[in-house]
């Protein structure tokens, strides 16, 4: 008999036994993080070489599977799974809510010290945990995955993902080369600092450091797709692009919006500011200049600017309130779970 997990307000009875295996005693020290969106080819293989690296190490571990809303016959064989092995847990989302939603759910499900997160497409080899882990124990908080020979498409991924690296670097000042790839390992009191949501989860390095974590990278191996169907294109690289301007935001005026756009509101007023008193000024010169006909142009323009200023002010205002409210309220999780599986030992050798 399986195990089915809601949130705490669908009063589930079986709630309890997945709250009880969260105590000291039986929490891992690694758990591996996979979002799957249709991947059933790939299901049984990642498992099969996940388990047998994970066995090799001398650390106890758990499986977090996350459906992030898949149609196809994924969800299936990950219940099977977890009727066989109870290190494995289910976390089922009601629909398709991308992949940082997905991550930032297998996050807040994961119980151990250590939290590998990696793609469930069979391109990240489960070979490297190891030296993820490795890292970890050297006192890193935070250790990323760097693609160093990509086998992609050269012109629609490799060559906009490096100007998309090179840009984030800069604006945050993290020094790796490759922001994108999930395969990553975090301390677990980092990652459940950082807020995810969107799609973010390409810039955890960026929002990690903010927080003032400890990070190095690795070289991982890049390994061609074998079955099914890429989720990634070339039109979400370009809104990776946009992605950069809100963590640049986010990194620099997360806490301090007035300083954003009180400055160009400033200079907005500044500028209209100046039209206007030139004009004042060209009016008590030469009373009998008719300014609406030789100086229109500047009056209208000056006037924008001066209301522009005025909102850009009144926006920052509102920021500055948005973010008292962010500080003082709990925030809703970007996510919805539609039910989560998981068997304890004795069930799992009836399964």
């Amino acid at each position: 008999m399986n195990h089915h997990y809601g949130r705490p307000d669908r009063q589930d009875e079986n709630l309890e036994l997945y709250e009880t295996r969260t105590a000291a005693g039986m929490r891992p020290e690694i758990s591996i993080v996979l979002p799957f969106h249709n991947e059933e080819e790939n299901v049984r293989e990642l498992y099969a070489r996940l388990k047998r690296v994970m066995e090799q190490m001398a650390e106890s571990y758990e499986f977090v599977f996350v459906d992030d809303g898949s149609s196809d016959r994924t969800y299936r064989l990950l219940r099977e799974i977890a009727g066989v092995d109870s290190r494995v847990v289910i976390v089922k989302l009601r629909r398709n809510f991308g992949q940082t939603s997905a991550l930032a759910a297998g996050f807040d499900h994961a119980r151990g010290e250590y939290i590998i997160s990696m793609d469930g497409d069979l391109q990240h080899d489960p070979n490297d945990i190891p030296r993820f882990v490795k890292k970890l124990d050297e006192g890193y908080d935070m250790v990323s995955g760097w693609r160093s020979k990509r086998v992609d498409n050269f012109l629609l991924r490799r060559v906009p993902s490096r100007c998309a690296n090179w840009m984030m670097a800069k604006l945050s000042g993290v020094d790796i080369h490759d922001f994108g790839t999930t395969f990553k390992a975090y301390r677990r009191r980092v990652i459940r600092d950082i807020p995810l949501y969107g799609e973010l989860h390409r810039f955890i390095p960026a929002l990690a450091s903010w927080y003032g974590a400890s990070i190095c990278e690795i070289p991982i191996r890049n390994i061609n797709r074998k079955h099914g169907r890429s989720h990634y294109g070339l039109r979400r690289t370009i809104r990776v692009f946009f992605d950069l301007i809100t963590i640049r935001f986010l990194l620099k005026y997360l806490n301090r919006p007035l300083h954003l756009f009180g400055g160009i509101g400033f200079l907005c007023a500044l500028v209209g500011g100046g039209g206007m008193l030139d004009l004042l000024v060209s009016k008590i010169l030469h009373p009998s200049i008719q300014l609406m006909d030789r100086h229109g142009l500047l009056f209208v323009i000056s006037a924008v600017l001066m209301v522009a200023g005025i909102e850009f002010l009144a926006i920052g205002l509102l920021g500055e309130l948005q973010v008292r409210h962010y500080h003082t309220l709990q925030k809703p999780a970007p996510y919805a779970v539609d039910r989560i599986v998981a068997f304890d030992n004795a069930e799992a050798k009836r399964a």
